[in-house]
């Protein structure tokens, strides 16, 4: 009887702990299925945890991923470096969003800067369940890292919100500025994380800094 109590405690102690692990605390996440027939979502469940400093994402489907501490407003940064774990069959993108308001609801708004594994950045607008918009359009650039041979490339984002300019940076340069003003919505709000789905990414110092 106290073999299997203990048994008991056990299992339930490594389900917690399990559990735990795929909830950062304050974290949510979104997911955003796809409606294309010729390109569907991946079996299986979106999973988020923390893996010691870093955050984990496997994305069967899309998913935008934020914990509502991580605002900006006026002038601010939001960076993180992004290692793609597992390419997909093709070009699928992931990275910072901010501006987010609603995240939560059919009104979900958002600005997201985003790279693929074929060397392009791309930066769009949601605005409602389905509705997005071109802010710049799939663009290659040498400061994108593509997969090495075992499959994986790190790439470190910025998004600078100035006073008159935002600045998009990938590894260190900027690979594109439009004034303030040209933004579709409001860079202020919810700072987030976005990986589009068949995609496995680590993502390591997410922060919004002013």
């Amino acid at each position: 009887m106290l073999r299997r109590t203990l048994a008991t405690i056990a299992a339930i102690t490594l389900t917690s702990t399990f559990l735990a692990a795929q909830n950062p605390a304050g974290w949510k996440v979104r997911a955003d299925k796809s409606t294309s027939a010729s390109d569907p979502d991946a079996a299986g469940d979106i999973k988020f945890m923390a893996m010691g400093a870093s955050l984990h994402a496997v994305n069967p489907k899309a998913a935008v991923y934020w914990n509502p501490a991580n605002t900006g407003s006026g002038t601010f940064t939001v960076k993180g470096t992004f290692k793609l774990l597992k390419p997909s069959s093709h070009a699928n993108y992931y990275g910072l969003a901010f501006g987010g308001k609603a995240l939560e609801g059919a009104d979900q708004t958002y600005l997201y800067f985003v790279v693929a594994q074929n060397g392009t950045w791309l930066i769009k607008q949601r605005a409602g369940d389905a509705a997005t918009k071109d802010v710049a359009p799939k663009t290659p650039s040498d400061a994108v890292a593509k997969p090495g041979p075992d499959g994986t490339s790190v790439n470190a984002l910025e998004v600078r919100v100035g006073a008159e300019k935002v600045d998009f940076v990938v590894n260190g340069t900027v690979v594109h500025s439009l004034p303030k003003s040209a933004l579709p919505s409001p860079a202020d709000g919810i700072a987030a994380i976005r990986v589009n789905h068949q995609l496995e990414v680590a993502i390591d110092g997410f922060a919004v800094t002013r």
